[in-house]
């Protein structure tokens, strides 16, 4: 039983890994390896913090992986992919939107406090 339970395994990898090799295999692998590294970078972010931070390139590595992810779903004919990276990459876009929003937000404000602090009688000191 375990050995027709490997030879079944043996020719089931065989067919995904060797079989079916081709550029969008590669390409999809690739994709995975981007999406996933973000992960990665979330946490050596977070250990080097000593809290949990979410880097903007995790955003930009999720939008880079996200949208080679999707590619390959849309070549491979995969409804879960495209459906579940084309949410998902639009979710990813929407927090680097707010990202930006809100540092404008804060540039902004600092520069109103530093046009106010030098506009002051004694110069802001």
């Amino acid at each position: 039983m375990l050995i027709e339970i490997s030879d079944h395994l043996r020719g089931y990898f065989y067919d995904v890994f060797v079989t079916r090799f081709d550029f969008w295999l590669v390409f999809g692998i690739l994709a995975q390896l981007i999406f996933g590294s973000r992960f990665i970078l979330q946490w050596i972010a977070s250990e080097r913090a000593g809290r949990s931070v979410m880097p903007l390139s995790f955003w930009f590595l999720s939008i880079v992986g996200g949208l080679m992810t999707l590619v390959y779903g849309f070549v491979r004919r995969e409804p879960v992919i495209i459906i579940g990276q084309g949410l998902s990459t639009g979710i990813y876009l929407r927090n680097l939107s707010l990202i930006f929003r809100e540092r404008r937000r804060r540039l902004q404000g600092e520069a109103a406090a530093r046009r106010a602090g030098s506009a002051a009688p004694d110069g802001g000191a």
